[in-house]
This record gives C-alpha cells, structure tokens and sequence, in this order.
C-alpha cells in the first residue's frame, strides 16, 4: 500500500534544519551562518527551516526574512540548477552589462528575476556587485565568475551548460 504524506516534504525540511542547528550554539549572531548552510543544503531558504530558526535562536521570523532579503546570497524560491547572476553594479552597468541581462531574458524566456525555466535548468538573478569590478562586465553561472563577458560569452556558456544537463 503506497503512502500519501502531504507533509512529508515540510517534515524532512524540519529534520535537516534541525541536524543544520545542532551545530550551532542558540546565539542571534549566528542566524547568517546558519542561513548559509540551510541555503547550501537545499538551494533557497524554506518557510519551514525559517520558523525552525526562529524557534531555536528565539528570534522573530520577520528579523529572519529581513536579513534572507537583504543578502543577496540568500533566496526564499528555488533556484534552477543553473543560476546566472548578472551583475548591474555601476562598473559592470556602464561597460554593458544591462545587454546581458537582455541577452539572459531573451535566451531563458523568463522575464522575471529569481524565475526558473519550465525545465528547471536555469533561473537568473540581477546583483548589484559580485566583487570583481577590474573584470567588469561580469556574469557569474553558480560559483564560475565570467569576467570581461560579452554577450557571445554568455550564449556560448548557456549552451556548454544546456548540453551537459542533457548529457
């Protein structure tokens, strides 16, 4: 007889939110850390990790959302596996990074930041610094940094990145 939990998916985001808190000492200061591994262990930060947070520091789950927000690093959707973010600092702005962006919107046909495609392989993000202004523009695919980029890079990137997920 086959199972139907609704709420499984909420109860093992409980269950490794709380093995995430059982590193950590019930201090405010260590909300970000905490954040961090919960975004590392399943990609955004869910509802239900937040209100386990909350719990455990003791502290209001709009203080929470406040910090999720305001840190870029941090997302409350589901990133696709592939996340570009574009940077729209003002150095990359004004060596032409707004044509990037239009080239990524163009090319995903997402239109939105923080969207995913339909097929769940890429989302994009617009940032306002990733730290590497000599390379200015800069385009960045999960961890790897484009720097100088143009647009052919980006297309040529979304390719090598289409045909691995296919393969």
């Amino acid at each position: 007889m086959e199972s139907n939990c609704g709420n499984c998916a909420a109860l093992k985001v409980q269950e490794e939110t709380l093995k995430i808190l059982e590193n950590y000492p019930r201090e405010k200061d260590k909300l970000v850390a905490i954040l961090n591994d919960v975004q590392e262990r399943f990609g955004y930060v869910p509802q239900q990790a937040q209100e386990e947070i909350s719990k455990y520091l003791n502290v209001p789950m709009a203080e929470i959302y406040g910090v999720i927000t305001f840190y870029s690093r941090f997302t409350l959707k589901p990133k696709g596996k592939y996340n570009i973010s574009v940077c729209m600092g003002t150095a990359c702005f004004v060596k032409g990074s707004q044509a990037i962006l239009d080239r990524v919107k163009d090319r995903l046909k997402i239109e939105k930041a923080g969207d995913v495609t339909a097929d769940g392989k890429f989302s994009y993000d617009d940032v306002r610094c990733v730290g590497a202004c000599g390379l200015a523009p800069v385009f960045m695919i999960n961890d790897e940094v484009y720097g100088n980029a143009t647009v052919k890079m980006l297309d040529e990137a979304i390719d090598k990145y289409s045909k691995e997920s296919e393969e």
